[in-house]
């Protein structure tokens, strides 16, 4: 009886080609730090407005961090969703 051949990787398809293989064996775990990192985020929009001064450059600083907040929120619900067991 041959060996399978190592060199040759079964195909991924679905949402395993847009995870990385490490993360879709942890997606629940990488989904809530993704979400509490998202969380973070925001506070520090939050933080940056409130002590920031009333330029440009604070707006965008807010806008930036509240931005990504949102992102990994966003993104961290959506594999929480796929790891959710049918």
């Amino acid at each position: 009886m041959r060996a399978p051949n190592p060199v040759t990787a079964p195909s991924r398809t679905g949402t395993r080609r847009l995870i990385p293989p490490w993360e879709y064996r942890h997606l629940r775990v990488c989904g809530g730090m993704r979400i509490a990192a998202g969380i973070l985020q925001g506070g520090l929009g939050v933080v940056t407005l409130s002590f920031g001064g009333k330029d440009a450059k604070t707006y965008g600083g807010t806008a930036f961090w509240l931005l990504l907040g949102v992102l990994n929120v966003a993104f961290g619900h959506w594999e929480m969703t796929v790891a959710r067991p049918d």
